[in-house]
């Protein structure tokens, strides 16, 4: 699984004109899932997402988790992490998990999150969206379940 983590303000989805989920303050996630990744995937990389320090503390160091400043996820799934471009111009998308493999450690990921304690609303699975954002900082991070080590 792969991961684009920011650090936001409110932030929301709409599909189809109407805001499907929203968050206050938190963290955005992009996720996509490749061919043959697992729920293990999913719960390493909530479990990574829920105690990242990434937000400030007093001093403006980067030292507390979305757990203690009590953040909000807005968990938006996209394919086209995986979208291959080393060839041609047009990406290619034959690693990311067909649909009926990716929703399920999608939900995965996000109801660890919410076992985590977490609260995450997310979009609409395969539907077009628009995500709204505040980046704050800009903080973005990158993460890959096949990075772990």
């Amino acid at each position: 699984m792969r991961l684009v983590v920011q650090r936001s303000g409110p932030a929301s989805v709409v599909v189809a004109g109407q805001a499907v989920g929203q968050i206050e303050k938190g963290l955005v996630i992009l996720v996509g899932v490749k061919a043959g990744d697992g729920v293990d995937d999913a719960r390493y990389l909530a479990d990574k997402v829920a105690h990242l320090r990434i937000f400030e503390d007093a001093e403006g160091k980067m030292n507390y988790d979305l757990l203690t400043v009590g953040g909000a996820v807005l968990s938006v799934s996209q394919f086209t992490l995986y979208g291959d471009v080393r060839k041609g111009r047009r990406p290619n998308y034959m690693e990311a998990a067909p649909p009926g493999e990716a929703e399920p450690l999608y939900e995965a990921f996000n109801q660890t999150l919410r076992e985590l304690g977490i609260e995450v609303a997310t979009g609409t699975f395969g539907a077009m969206m628009d995500v709204h954002l505040v980046n704050d900082g800009p903080v973005t991070i990158l993460l890959d379940s096949e990075r772990k080590f």
